[in-house]
C-alpha cells in the first residue's frame, strides 16, 4: 500500500472515531452495570430495537458461553425490549429515538461503548439474531478461545455469517418466546458462495446462501456480505468501517496467516427467517432506516409475497462445528 493510502485509511479511521464520540450524546443511560463487572471480562455490544421475543434465549444463549456481561442500546422500542433489558442484573443498558440509519447503522453507537467500556477487554459485537460458533464451542467455554488468542498474540476472530431457514414456509412453524431458534431453522446452504479479496481492507468479500439464491438472484453482486470480524481485542483506536463487516486498522480483518495458512475463524449462525421476518421487515420498510433506502428489506418483502421456501434439495441439516468446518466454512486452525 502506498503512503497516501495509508494516509488516507488513517484519517478516515480518525474521522469514524470523530463521529462516534460526536453521536454518544444521543444516548441516554438505563441502567449502567459497568461497574460490576469483573476485571478482564468478556463483554458483548448490540443494537436491539423490538425484539423482546428474541431476548431470552439470545441472553441464555451467551451467558452460557461464557460473555460477563451486555451493554446494549435499544433503539426506541415499544414493545417491552427495554424494559425486559432494565431488569437484567447483567446488562447496561442506553436508549435512543435518534435514526439508525444516521448513526451508520448504529455502529457510531457501538464504537463510543466499545471505546470507553471495551478498551483492553475482548469484545463481542452482535445482532440480536447472530449466534457464535467457533471451534470446540460444545466443550470449551468463550474464554478457552480468547485466551488462545491472547497466547497467539491475535487480536480478532473472524466468522462467517451463517443464513439457517426452515424447511416449509416461515409462518409453518411458530417461534415461541425463549425457544431455541435452531429447533426450527435448522438448515443452511453448504456451498453456493462466492469469495472475493478486499486488497484496501485486506478482508474476505463473501455472498452468497439462501438470501443470494432466492431474493436477489437476479442481482447477486446485491446480494449482502456474509464476511464479520464480530470478536476484537478492543483498543481505544480500532473502528468499523462498515457494520462488522471489516475494520481499521486493516490487520484485524486478516483471515489467513501471512504464510498462507488459515487463521481460526468461526460462524454466526444467523436466525433471522422465522416466523417473525414477515412482520420486522415491512416495519423496517417502513422506517427506511436500512442500508442503500432499505434495499435488502424490498427484496425481502417481494420474496415473502411469493411465500417462496428457502430449502431445496442442497440445504443441509445443521449437527455441529465440526460439520462446518469439514465443509470449509470455518476452521480451528493450529489451535488444538
Amino acid at each position: 500500500m502506498s503512503l497516501m493510502s495509508a494516509y488516507r485509511l488513517r484519517l478516515r479511521r480518525q474521522y469514524l472515531l470523530a463521529r462516534a464520540f460526536r453521536r454518544r450524546r444521543q444516548l441516554t443511560q438505563v441502567a449502567n452495570r459497568t461497574s460490576q463487572v469483573r476485571p478482564q471480562p468478556i463483554l458483548l455490544f448490540s443494537t436491539i430495537r423490538n425484539e423482546r421475543v428474541r431476548l431470552p434465549f439470545f441472553l441464555e444463549y451467551y451467558r452460557k458461553i461464557g460473555v460477563d456481561h451486555f451493554l446494549i442500546v435499544d433503539n426506541a422500542s415499544d414493545d417491552g425490549t427495554r424494559e425486559y433489558l432494565a431488569e437484567q442484573p447483567d446488562v447496561s443498558l442506553w436508549t435512543t429515538g435518534a435514526g439508525y440509519k444516521q448513526s451508520r447503522f448504529g455502529m457510531d453507537w457501538m464504537m463510543h461503548l466499545l471505546r470507553r467500556y471495551g478498551t483492553g477487554n475482548w469484545c463481542l459485537t452482535v445482532d440480536v439474531d447472530e449466534f457464535l460458533v467457533y471451534p470446540f464451542c460444545e466443550t470449551r467455554p468463550l474464554r478457552a478461545l480468547t485466551d488462545w488468542l491472547d497466547s497467539a498474540g491475535a487480536r480478532s476472530f473472524s466468522a462467517m455469517l451463517l443464513d439457517m431457514y426452515p424447511k416449509g414456509a416461515m409462518h409453518a412453524q411458530p417461534y415461541r418466546e425463549g425457544q431455541n431458534p435452531f429447533e426450527i431453522a435448522q438448515y443452511f446452504d453448504s456451498g453456493n458462495y462466492t469469495v472475493t479479496r478486499n486488497p484496501t481492507f485486506r478482508n474476505l468479500w463473501i455472498q452468497g446462501g439462501p438470501r443470494a439464491r432466492v431474493f436477489f438472484s437476479d442481482l447477486p453482486k446485491k446480494a449482502p456480505a456474509m464476511n464479520k470480524v464480530p470478536l476484537v481485542k478492543w483498543a481505544r483506536g480500532y473502528a468499523y468501517v462498515s457494520s462488522t463487516h471489516m475494520m481499521l486498522p486493516r490487520g484485524l480483518n486478516l483471515v489467513y496467516e501471512d504464510n498462507g495458512g488459515e487463521k481460526p475463524s468461526g460462524c454466526l449462525l444467523h436466525a433471522k427467517f422465522l416466523d417473525t421476518f414477515a412482520a420486522k421487515a415491512e416495519e423496517e420498510l417502513a422506517r427506511g432506516q436500512h442500508y442503500a433506502e432499505s434495499h435488502e428489506y424490498r427484496a425481502y418483502r417481494e420474496g415473502i409475497a411469493q411465500e417462496r421456501d428457502l430449502w431445496c434439495n442442497w440445504s443441509e441439516k445443521y449437527i455441529n462445528w465440526r460439520q462446518l468446518e469439514i465443509l470449509g466454512l470455518m476452521s480451528k486452525g493450529n489451535w488444538a
